[in-house]
């Protein structure tokens, strides 16, 4: 019997299967006034999908911090933002929500013969397995398998990692044709077009399904309620 030829689905987390409300960003302002004795005036662009580390510096250059300061304070915030977040949970748990469709097509996926569900999100690590325990889905993909901004800020840098990790686990290899992102923002489109995957994009953020697909991904869905258009989406792209 044929072996399923194997495809490694790489879930964007915020904004594409759950959504924190204003927990990261009570987050940022708590760790940035701790550490410069004020209040931030500014904070990060919601739902763009830039990587927490620069996000973090961005946070202090548009609140009057210099380059150098600011990549020296961003380096201590990005050890304390996780922390926050796991002190964070039961505001997280009030304020966020699960998005409509993510448990069943995280289990339609994990299901699918030759899959591999892992993540490659502009979360740190340990954030993005907080979020995912919190809401109860890290039981449907491998964290240790994914790609983070705690290992590069550089998001497209994350799919090479994540496909290493993966095949290392697996013994299959991955490249282009056979790795396939699912997330909701820009950036995930960019990441898998300069990392080396597709894109299955989903419009459950700040982004439209018309911006999506003139960005460039390879499908774009309007959510994921329909879970088994999401698994013939990543077969479409996994080609």
């Amino acid at each position: 019997m044929t072996e399923p030829a194997p495809v490694l689905v790489l879930w964007d987390i915020d904004r594409t299967l759950l959504y924190v409300g204003e927990t990261d960003r009570l987050v940022y302002r708590e760790v940035f006034t701790d550490l410069v004795g004020r209040p931030p005036e500014r904070l990060p662009a919601k739902g763009t999908g830039r990587t927490v580390p620069l996000a973090l510096e961005e946070l202090f250059t548009t609140n009057g911090i210099g380059q150098a300061d600011a990549e020296r304070l961003a380096a201590i915030a990005v050890e304390e933002v996780p922390k926050r977040q796991a002190a964070h949970i039961d505001h997280m748990h009030e304020h966020g929500r699960l998005l409509p469709g993510a448990v069943d097509a995280l289990a339609a996926v994990q299901s699918m013969a030759g899959a591999v569900p892992a993540v490659v999100t502009g979360n740190l690590q340990a954030s993005a397995e907080l979020k995912l325990r919190a809401f109860g889905l890290d039981g449907y993909l491998d964290t240790s398998l994914g790609g983070y901004s705690s290992d590069d800020p550089h998001r497209p840098a994350l799919v090479a990692l994540a496909q290493a990790r993966a095949a290392a686990a697996t013994g299959r290899a991955f490249d282009r044709a056979n790795t396939v992102i699912i997330g909701d923002s820009l950036e995930d489109v960019a990441t898998g077009q300069q990392g080396g995957a597709g894109v299955v994009a989903v419009a459950s953020g700040t982004t439209t399904a018309r911006e999506l697909a003139d960005a460039g991904a390879d499908m774009v869905l309007r959510d994921l309620r329909d879970a088994g258009a999401v698994c013939d989406a990543v077969r479409t792209v996994a080609g």
